[in-house]
């Protein structure tokens, strides 16, 4: 279904703010959520992304990306989870903190009137039907749990799942796969919980790995990053970036040092598909994935592929 477009259609940009942070109720978390929110100055019927981080990162990561949707006319929602603030190994919340940060995500759904509050502007301009969630490495694995994956217990059976109705699309970058075997010792003693299960991953998403990225959470090579392609009903696509490694060339940003494979080329590629792949699952844009899909495939040197079930 294609509507109303929001203020910067796929092709042109408007003027971008960000708040931060907003301070939202989480009264079973041990201390409040704080939030980033990058909205754009104009605009109404604003669909939204809540983007889950990676480990050790933050809000105020990935501008590469977020300053990119938002001057297309997204509502950007990033979180700090409590991972990045110094838990202490014996902190009780640590065995949870999986669980908690998709807690995190729930919880900004839950007082999305509260983010319109924070920002100046921007109350009665958010779409609340059109709402995506999105995330890198343990982000995306956290954003996949409300679009229908759930965490395996150790003999394999799927939790409980977390999966949220109001989220329609999903953008997964970076996303761990398979759990087991398929982990390195060092994943089994620090991250258990990276053992997904993808059988009800049925919310539309994109997946988008890097086939240079060798992860030391997994015996495995870069494959690794698109079983949740293969084995989830839902990922309809899967975007690969020729000569990536974990960072896809940049997309955390200027604040993390750790990218290894720096490319504004390959960033450009990951913003636009994104872009792309959001504006048509969350019915803005028909148009948007099919053109996008088709102009990788026909670039002369291009720098990814994509495919499509």
């Amino acid at each position: 279904m294609t509507s109303t477009t929001p203020a910067g259609g796929s092709d042109s940009t408007v003027p971008v703010a960000s708040v931060r942070p907003i301070t939202l109720s989480a009264p079973d978390r041990g201390e409040d959520l704080r939030v980033r929110v990058t909205a754009p100055t104009t605009g109404h019927h604003l669909p939204v992304v809540i983007f889950s981080h990676g480990m050790s990162l933050g809000m105020d990561d990935y501008a590469p990306l977020v300053d990119f949707w938002a001057a297309h006319g997204f509502v950007v929602i990033q979180p700090t989870h409590l991972d990045s603030l110094g838990l202490p190994p014996d902190d009780p919340r640590a065995p949870l903190i999986w669980r908690i940060r998709t807690d995190d995500l729930t919880g900004i759904l839950d007082q999305l009137d509260a983010v319109e509050a924070g920002v100046p502007g921007l109350a009665g301009r958010i779409d609340p039907d059109r709402i995506a969630v999105a995330g890198h490495s343990w982000g995306a694995q956290t954003a996949s749990t409300l679009a229908g994956a759930q965490v395996a217990d150790a003999d394999g059976t799927p939790g409980e799942s977390m999966a949220d109705s109001r989220v329609r699309a999903a953008v997964l970058l970076c996303l761990p796969g398979t759990g087991g075997a398929d982990l390195s010792p060092l994943a089994v003693q620090y991250f258990p919980f990276m053992s997904p299960d993808f059988a009800e991953l049925k919310t539309p998403s994109l997946v988008v790995a890097g086939d240079a990225d060798q992860s030391p959470l997994t015996v495995r090579g870069p494959d690794w990053f698109t079983d949740g392609y293969r084995l989830g009903p839902g990922v309809t696509d899967l975007l690969t970036l020729f000569g990536a490694e974990h960072g896809l060339g940049g997309i955390q940003g200027s604040h993390d040092t750790r990218t290894t494979d720096e490319s504004p080329e390959r960033v450009a590629v990951v913003q636009q598909t994104t872009l792309a792949y959001l504006r048509t699952a969350l019915g803005l844009d028909d148009d948007a994935w099919p053109t996008a899909r088709r102009s990788l495939a026909e670039a002369g040197e291009p720098l990814g592929k994509i495919d499509s079930k």
